[in-house]
């Protein structure tokens, strides 16, 4: 709190409530303050103690500059200090800093703290921010089932085919809010949902850091600061499955890194049979309405003059109507093909094998880093011959580093699993809702049940299904148009 005296304006108080000292740029009542005083408004500053003024050296200082340039005093009560005392500067730069470190001394004391919760386990959510969990009665988060379903409709749809455009789309359309209690969706919020963790019941805690204590500058946590995972830490709103299967499809839409028209189901899903590349998706006569028309050919079908790929450019029309005879004749022998699903599923389910195997890889891992450690300590006690500590140490950080990888390899193939289990389900209960044949193109359908489509010369697509079937569709090609004599 500040307190103005002035003959111009009646005794004024400055007030900036539950803010940090130890910057300006949201202490709106200093600010002000400060903004009154060079406008020859205020001749006297009052205040309780230099740390209540700034606790940041710089900028009390410069305040403190600039006020005294207009001729404006500032009495710090506490420490007896008027600026315009010749000591006054001196005595200022000097407490200002003890006020400085102290403010360092807190932010550290408190980073310490967070960080000791999060090694036990503890954390906390920006619940007002936070889709689909509210603070339990026990501290955990707990579902709100309301919102939940809105995250899980957000999975489903991605998983249906549709973008994070189209999906914000959507949630703008049927007016429900954001978050943060906004009207309209952002992309960013769409993919932010569908790849957080928390909403598979863990937690990657310290994904962020405040790098500087007074300008609060969060960073990115790259490996700076430790980050804690914590498995199974509160109740999921999507499986795992669920999960690492739209992790997968993230990927899947941006393959080589090369830039993906998303809004089209076809995306990283058609595959040339000669260089094995991806389609993609090319507009002719984009400036002209009449002969505009989009095509997909081959990413690299012109990349080398000397190594064209024959295969053929595709019309979205034309592909449409291959996948929707190749899915007809799949839904001809339904049953056959929940079948070898229902055998494929049952193969799936269990991944206990893979978990002893994860937990024992775990616990070898731990003992070489113990180890490892106790090695490194012994170093520094006792005096060795360091051409064969270094030799001895190198190959025990090779051990280390062969057992991480082993871990990590169980994980990813625990994690590919589940997401196989998720595929497999999903093509089961998509298989089981059809009735006859498809009338037209069902995107669902499509990105359900096909995995990917090879096409060949002469305009032969091949379809692998998720149960391992191909089924091959022969296009009709356009007959060449004779050339005039």
């Amino acid at each position: 709190m500040y307190k103005a005296k002035s003959n111009c304006i009646k005794d004024s108080v400055y007030i900036d409530e539950g803010l940090s000292g130890t910057g300006t740029r949201k202490r709106e009542g200093f600010k002000r303050m400060v903004a009154d005083a060079l406008d020859g408004r205020i001749d006297l500053i009052l205040t309780k103690s230099i740390s209540r003024f700034a606790r940041n050296t710089v900028d009390a200082l410069t305040a403190v500059r600039t006020l005294k340039e207009k001729g404006v005093e500032v009495y710090f009560e506490k420490e007896n200090i008027r600026t315009l005392d010749a000591k006054g500067e001196v005595m200022i730069t000097v407490m200002s800093s003890l006020a400085q470190e102290e403010s360092r001394s807190i932010s550290e004391n408190v980073t310490w703290g967070k960080r000791r919760a999060m090694e036990e386990g503890r954390f906390s959510l920006a619940y007002k921010h936070f889709l689909g969990y509210e603070k339990g009665e026990d501290g955990r988060p707990k579902i709100v089932e309301s919102e939940a379903e809105i995250v899980r409709d957000i999975y489903r749809l991605f998983l249906d085919g549709k973008t994070g455009n189209s999906i914000a789309e959507y949630l703008t359309n049927q007016k429900i809010p954001t978050p943060k209690g906004k009207e309209k969706w952002s992309v960013a919020t769409i993919m932010s949902i569908l790849t957080n963790e928390k909403y598979k019941g863990d937690a990657l805690l310290q994904k962020t850091y405040t790098a500087d204590f007074l300008t609060k500058k969060q960073k990115k946590n790259h490996g700076e600061v430790p980050q804690y995972f914590i498995s199974n830490s509160h109740p999921a709103i999507v499986s795992r499955g669920v999960f690492e299967l739209v992790q997968q499809e993230i990927e899947r839409r941006r393959p080589n890194r090369r830039k993906l028209y998303k809004n089209s189901p076809f995306a990283a899903k058609i595959v040339c049979a000669e260089c094995g590349s991806f389609y993609g998706r090319k507009v002719w006569h984009s400036n002209s309405e009449k002969y505009r028309k989009c095509i997909w050919q081959c990413n690299y079908k012109y990349n080398n003059k000397e190594n064209t790929c024959a295969t053929p450019n595709l019309t979205e029309t034309e592909i449409q109507s291959a996948a929707v005879e190749a899915i007809s004749q799949l839904l001809g022998q339904k049953d056959r093909h929940l079948q070898k699903l229902e055998k494929l599923l049952a193969g799936l389910t269990d991944t206990s094998k893979l978990e002893k195997q994860l937990e024992d890889a775990k616990e070898k891992h731990s003992r070489l880093i113990d180890a490892l450690r106790s090695y490194m300590a012994e170093n520094t006690r006792i005096i060795q011959d360091q051409e064969e500590y270094n030799r001895k140490f190198t190959s025990m950080e090779t051990e280390c580093k062969e057992a991480e990888q082993e871990t990590a390899s169980l994980q990813r193939k625990i994690l590919d699993q589940l997401a196989e289990k998720e595929k497999t389900r999903r093509s089961i209960e998509a298989l089981n809702k059809c009735k006859g044949t498809p009338s037209g193109f069902d995107e669902g359908l499509w990105n359900t049940l096909v995995d990917y489509v090879t096409v060949s010369k002469g305009k032969t697509l091949a379809f692998l299904f998720r149960d391992g079937t191909e089924i091959t569709v022969s296009l009709p090609e356009k007959p060449k148009k004779a050339k005039s004599k």
